[in-house]
């Protein structure tokens, strides 16, 4: 049987298997299931800044209720602030408490200054790290894309000063230039990029005419853009490539380490096949290295990356210019067409 360890973030992992946030790693229950499926950690669900702020838009109406009943009352409590998210963070060290495999924390924030605030609070719950989801709907024609880069990197500094604990950065694939904001957050001192943020998109209910948002799990060809970036990656970064979306059994965990990943994040195929679907994964990864005579994941990592391709045109535009002019041939075998 193959040694499937890798690192991630500094972490020592057993397999390179990680169950990305969900409202799947919110049940205790669901948490132990995991680890006996045998993932090597879990990404607790995202704190979100707009969560923050409801909760004490809340408690400020609860407390004010009955404000300025008569002349002489203004208010039955005494002046209070909001505690911030504390049940989201308890939970979190229950959850941390509950399995042995390493819990990742994921936050969300708008502000620099509750980045810092939640990273330092989360850090006190006992996560062995902690995912910056750089989740950014530009709102302004007016903001530039080097202005919205350059606060997203400012935040990644505030943050690995503020904490210990090693940090990684989630990222959309919707950038001028990946390569090159990636480049600078790795000199910024990330531990570790995910790659890539599945965003939620509304759609248009046609009876109600109206906006609705639907469940939007991945489907397995989504896992060639993140296939793709980590060939690019691989050998060029000094921080861990973790790749996400579109992973849904052992043989895409395989390809993502031959492009140059370091481990990969799983959610919608648990929600398809069930938690105990990575048993059955980490049996395919370790059936195909056995086959091959692999040892280990270090065997493979980075074998068909872009350093080490013999094609110097598979990962640039030639490749897919060369899809196009074969195209005829797809024409061809299908009767239908």
């Amino acid at each position: 049987m193959a040694n499937l360890g890798v690192k991630f973030m500094g972490l020592d992992l057993k397999n390179p298997i990680i169950v990305g946030a969900s409202n799947l790693v919110t049940d205790i229950k669901n948490l132990k299931k995991i680890e006996d499926a045998g993932a090597a950690a879990i990404v607790y669900k995202s704190l979100f800044e707009e969560q923050i702020q409801l909760e004490e838009l809340e408690l400020d109406q609860d407390m004010m209720e009955y404000s300025e009943r008569n002349a002489e009352m203004q208010s039955l409590f005494p002046d209070m602030k909001h505690a911030g998210p504390v049940e989201f963070l308890m939970n979190l060290e229950e959850a941390c408490k509950s399995v042995s495999i390493p819990m990742i924390a994921s936050l969300n924030a708008v502000y620099e200054d509750t980045w810092i605030e939640y990273a330092e609070k989360i850090e006190q719950t006992g996560v062995a790290g902690l995912e910056l989801n750089f989740y950014s709907i530009p709102s302004s024609f007016e903001t530039s894309s080097a202005q919205i880069e350059q606060e997203q990197i400012d935040v990644l500094k505030a943050v690995k000063k503020a904490v210990k604990i090693p940090v990684s950065v989630k990222l959309s694939p919707f950038y001028t230039n990946t390569l090159g904001f990636v480049k600078k957050m790795d000199e910024a001192g990330a531990d570790g990029f995910v790659l890539f943020n599945k965003l939620f998109q509304p759609d248009f209910d046609l009876n109600k005419e109206e906006l609705h948002f639907p469940h939007y799990l991945s489907y397995e060809d989504e896992n060639r853009l993140p296939l793709r970036f980590a060939g690019l990656f691989y050998g060029n970064i000094h921080a861990n490539i973790c790749c996400n979306t579109g992973i849904f059994n052992g043989t895409d965990v395989i390809k993502m380490m031959l492009a140059g990943g370091d481990c990969v994040q799983v959610v919608s195929t648990l929600y398809k096949n069930q938690i105990g679907h990575i048993k059955t994964m980490l049996t395919e990864m370790n059936d195909w290295m056995d086959t091959k005579n692999y040892a280990s994941i270090t065997d493979i990592k980075g074998k068909l990356s872009k350093k080490n391709s013999k094609d110097p045109f598979a990962f640039k535009r030639a490749q897919y210019v060369d899809i196009m002019m074969k195209s005829s041939s797809i024409f061809k075998k299908n009767p239908l067409i």
